[in-house]
């Protein structure tokens, strides 16, 4: 299967001398749906500008839809549709209106753009508001009326910069069926970004972990979760910002034979073993040993979290997405 993204040793450096990317290199092969996983200020936003020709690379190899980056700009444009955290209708217009006007920027006329808009309302279920103002529709109405104006012109490649961002569940779920079908019934090429673990885990067939800028780990979900090979023990502390009790119960876990690591988290400790199952006892036998006593001991199977984790020392916090960052007040 051929690639319709290609990108070697690719690097972007703001005036600033800031580097938001550190010469990654990954690729996209045709109708597959890839995730770029990783927090705020990564470099997620920074890699889709450039491969959508929003923003000059600073050095590198890059080729979008067999087209190189540098030469064929124009080229790329007419054939990728893009959807952004933010989203592009105009709440003046109506449903309908919003689609007729992308589609003349798409240089779309008569029956061919009548015949699509149709189609496109259909597909994400707003046919019957299409004749009300967009700024009466919900935020999840809104986002599907957005994702319908990046496919008007059926594009080859889509790119999805964070398109959940805000939603509420039920929203959100509704999008991944959406993208889900464009995907495995008409074979669009999707590219992503993300930091919601469950939407990765769902929707991407492989993916590559960024953070600061670069690429730490690749490959499909499964394979990046069976890659670390142990189970999670999660201890919650009675006084989680107590140094002495953290720094207390690390030491304590580590000198339990079949632990493999031990790393804080939210409210707690993690720590790694094999056969998590096979050691809780001695585990809390140790702690018991010790006078020390967690609020809670769980246990859990590798996810997404644990991979980011495992490779970055820190995890995710898709809470904290309304904060800046350098890389959004670069942008």
């Amino acid at each position: 299967m051929s690639d319709i993204i290609s990108v070697e040793n690719l690097v972007e450096v703001y005036p600033d001398g800031t580097r938001a990317l550190e010469g990654i290199s990954f690729n996209v092969r045709e109708a597959e749906f890839f995730g770029f996983l990783g927090p705020n200020g990564a470099g997620k936003s920074t890699t889709i500008k450039v491969l959508t020709t929003l923003l000059r690379k600073t050095s590198g190899d890059v080729s979008v839809a067999g087209f190189d980056l540098d030469e064929s700009a124009r080229e790329i444009r007419k054939v990728i549709g893009v959807l952004t955290q933010e989203t592009i209708v105009d709440v003046d217009l109506t449903g309908k209106e919003n689609l007729r006007l992308q589609g003349r920027l798409q240089q779309m006329r008569g029956t061919a753009l009548e015949n699509r808009v149709k189609e496109l309302l259909k597909m994400v279920q707003l046919e019957e508001f299409a004749n009300k103002p967009a700024g009466r529709y919900s935020g999840g109405m809104r986002k599907r009326l957005d994702l319908a104006s990046a496919l008007i012109h059926k594009p080859r490649l889509l790119f999805l910069d964070e398109p959940t961002t805000g939603l509420d569940p039920q929203s959100r779920a509704s999008i991944w069926n959406y993208l889900d079908r464009l995907n495995k019934e008409e074979g669009i090429s999707i590219f992503l970004t993300t930091q919601y673990m469950e939407e990765a885990d769902k929707l991407c067939r492989r993916l590559s972990i960024i953070d600061y800028g670069k690429i730490v780990s690749g490959g499909s979900p499964s394979e990046l979760k069976q890659a670390i090979a142990h189970d999670t023990l999660t201890l919650s502390l009675k006084n989680p910002r107590d140094p002495l009790l953290r720094a207390g119960t690390k030491k304590i876990l580590r000198e339990v034979r079949g632990v493999l690591d031990v790393a804080d988290s939210d409210g707690g400790i993690v720590c790694h073993a094999k056969n998590a199952s096979e050691i809780i006892a001695d585990v809390v036998t140790a702690l018991e040993r010790n006078d020390y006593r967690p609020l809670s001991l769980s246990m859990s199977s590798p996810t997404l979290d644990d991979v980011f984790l495992h490779h970055t020392g820190r995890r995710i916090r898709p809470e904290e997405l309304g904060r800046k960052t350098t890389e959004e007040f670069l942008m």
